[in-house]
């Protein structure tokens, strides 16, 4: 007999294939596949013991077949291997994708002879390359989450992703599917997945077993919640991470650190929670540490800042330049990145550099004694952990290798560690609450207390745009904490009245993003600021809210305003975030599943169950359709906080008038 039964595990072989399929939590099923002698040890994003899964049954049937119950989801495979996934109404929600006449009972057998689980050995390589198909089942259904991506699309049907991580991509493999489950591609390896209208595939360039966890739920917020349960969510934000965040490539010298902040809080009396450190403040990479040159008494101005109630931040690379002080030990100890072909250096940059092994324990652990000499004891509770990808000049993932094996198999893993080893420092450190701006994250991150923006996007309106998708999709990947750049990050002259607009447009949304934070690298560049370190990284143009001319200052302040009128709100939400898994921003499906309607709404989203926001995407718009969600009546809300005109039934399409200094905002005036 080709099944067997383990307490509640069912494996089914066949020739060399070994197929495990068992509960994972509530409603949920964890599902592997190999054909090597044993499975792989790792659980990779599932690490989390799952609660335990009551009135689960796992059984053979007298046609050899089996199956597996758990609540909401039942599983049953075919005498001759075939996965079909059912909810607790006995509707198909997953159905492998196999042709073959094998097995004439299968009303789809073919002459095809397609794989639903290919296995392609890989030559001279202890891998395969893994491709899994799944049938398309509804040429209706509508597929989110899957991480950042900078595209325009929120619903992902009909796209070609890829699974690796890049400058301004995070491939978080966890997807939400409009027929009612979630499925989360559990692999690290460097991949694809296509959400096609005839078939489904995940492909996995180099791997040893096929692992997916797949949650059935009534709505999306349920699946969601799920989720996070087996990956972890979000600890508790720190009362810093909720107001506004000052940030621009980049302040040169410590002098011009504490001008902006004294001007910020002194003589503007505007609140700033978080002013930020950017790169090459340090003398070489991967020498953690402030430049003595332009940062004559950090301590001092670190003091200053605190005491100002600002919260100052430090941007962290993991590249290690050949000639810093640490690179000789970090190489004889084996703690940086290897290559298996060509010139170690991994990123060209006006130095010669490699990044530190951010999957090895004690290299993580030799990074943070840095950071925790040099910014930790010094009084700096927030990092910027950039690089996280890690980028490389040259994105050949079949060339690096990690201590936890190729790049090629698990190289979508390194931003999780990273976020991972200033984490576990910090809290070892008996900090409470942490929250680290990182460029890229993995399913699981967010434990780690990663909040993930947007990277190295340009200043347009198309990547403004781009952006709404990709946070919505990230949050319902798990990433509750996420952000932007505000005005994006590549170009924007302050002084052009062009960008002007497209600036306060994203400023307006970036008040109702789960952290509102405004950074880029403005033209003109400022002349080069002395010789030495990182001085020939020039400074961007100014970038604070006061360098934008009278007009759009008088907007961004009553927009800082209204932010800090939304403490409280904002604080419930990431209380929300850290003990259910809640996004902070996500589709308006996610509160009003029921109405049909809200599953084609891409340019709108719920901030929180109490806010429906619709920003204004293209330049000279003044006037926007707005759709209010069936369900719930609703109440316009002013960018001075205060709700203005008659209550509104939802369900319905509206003008609304959005004049350069408003965008568009409804309360629900049920809640």
């Amino acid at each position: 007999m080709a099944f067997s039964v383990q307490g509640s595990i069912l494996t089914y072989r066949y020739e060399n294939e070994t197929l495990r399929i068992e509960p994972w939590g509530p409603n949920a099923i964890r599902v592997r596949a190999t054909q090597e002698h044993t499975f792989p040890t790792e659980d990779w994003a599932l690490e989390e013991s799952p609660p335990p899964s009551p009135g689960s049954n796992t059984s053979i049937g007298s046609d050899n077949t089996g199956a597996v119950i758990n609540g909401k989801i039942v599983a049953r495979v075919s005498s001759r291997g075939k996965l079909m996934v059912y909810n607790q109404k006995e509707d198909l929600i997953l159905e492998e994708f196999m042709r073959s006449r094998i097995d004439p009972t299968d009303p789809k057998a073919s002459a095809l002879s397609i794989e639903a689980r290919e296995f392609v050995p890989r030559p001279g390589a202890e891998s395969w390359r893994l491709t899994a198909r799944f049938e398309s089942l509804d040429p209706k259904e509508k597929i989110f989450g899957m991480g950042q991506y900078q595209q325009p699309y929120l619903d992902l049907k009909g796209t070609d992703i890829e699974l690796a991580q890049r400058n301004s991509q995070a491939s978080i493999p966890f997807s939400i599917s409009s027929l009612g489950y979630g499925l989360l591609w559990n692999n690290p390896s460097v991949g694809r997945a296509v959400f096609g209208k005839n078939q489904t595939t995940f492909e996995a360039m180099s791997t040893r077993a096929l692992d997916y966890w797949l949650v059935a739920g009534d709505a999306p917020a349920e699946i969601v919640r799920a989720y996070t349960d087996v990956t972890g969510k979000v600890p508790e934000m720190p009362e810093y991470g909720l107001g506004f965040w000052q940030c621009k490539l980049r302040y040169q010298t410590q002098e011009e650190v504490l001008t902006v902040a004294r001007k910020h809080v002194k003589e503007l009396g505007l609140p700033l929670d978080v002013l930020v450190i950017d790169f090459f403040h340090w003398p070489k990479e991967g020498e953690w540490k402030f430049d003595p040159t332009f940062w004559p008494d950090p301590d001092a101005m670190i003091e200053e800042l605190k005491s100002l109630n600002i919260e100052p931040m430090v941007s962290v690379w993991p590249t290690v330049d050949r000639e810093s002080e640490n690179y000789q030990e970090m190489l004889e100890k084996g703690l940086l990145v290897r290559q298996d072909r060509g010139v170690m250096v991994a990123m060209e940059w006006n130095t010669l550099c490699r990044h530190f092994d951010a999957t090895n324990p004690e290299a993580r652990a030799y990074v943070w004694s840095k950071a925790k000499a040099n910014y930790y004891d010094k009084g700096i509770r927030t990092f910027w952990l950039d690089e996280a990808e890690p980028e490389y000049t040259q994105y050949q993932f079949d060339n690096y290798r990690y201590y936890k094996g190729p790049d090629l198999m698990v190289g979508n893993s390194f931003p999780r560690y990273y976020s991972q080893g200033f984490y576990e420092g910090m809290k070892e450190a008996g900090q409470e609450k942490v929250v680290n701006l990182v460029r890229c994250a993995w399913a699981g991150s967010q434990k780690y207390g990663a909040l993930l923006w947007s990277g190295d996007i340009a200043s347009s309106w198309s990547s403004y745009r781009n952006q709404l998708a990709a946070g919505l999709n990230a949050g319902l990947a798990g990433i509750s904490w996420w952000t932007t750049d505000i005005g994006g990050f590549h170009g924007g002259d302050p002084s052009d009245p062009a960008f002007r607009e497209l600036f306060v447009r994203w400023f307006q949304w970036g008040a109702f993003c789960p952290v509102f934070r405004l950074h880029g690298d403005r033209e003109p560049k400022k002349p080069q600021l002395g010789n030495s370190g990182g001085s020939w990284c020039l400074s961007g143009a100014d970038n604070e809210v006061w360098s934008y001319g009278e007009d759009v200052f008088r907007i961004c302040k009553a927009y800082i305003k209204l932010r800090e009128k939304l403490r409280d709100y904002i604080r419930d939400l990431t209380n929300e975030a850290h003990t259910k898994g809640d996004p902070i921003i996500r589709p308006l499906f996610y509160d009003f599943p029921q109405d049909k309607n809200t599953w084609d709404i891409e340019e709108q989203y719920m901030f929180g169950s109490k806010y429906l926001v619709a920003p204004i995407f293209r330049h000279g718009e003044r006037e926007t359709n707005v759709y209010l969600p069936a369900g719930s009546t609703w109440r316009q809300f002013g960018s001075e906080g205060e709700t203005v005109g008659d209550a509104i039934q939802g369900g319905k399409f509206l003008k609304v008038a959005s004049p350069l200094e408003y965008m568009p905002v409804f309360e629900r005036a049920d809640l």
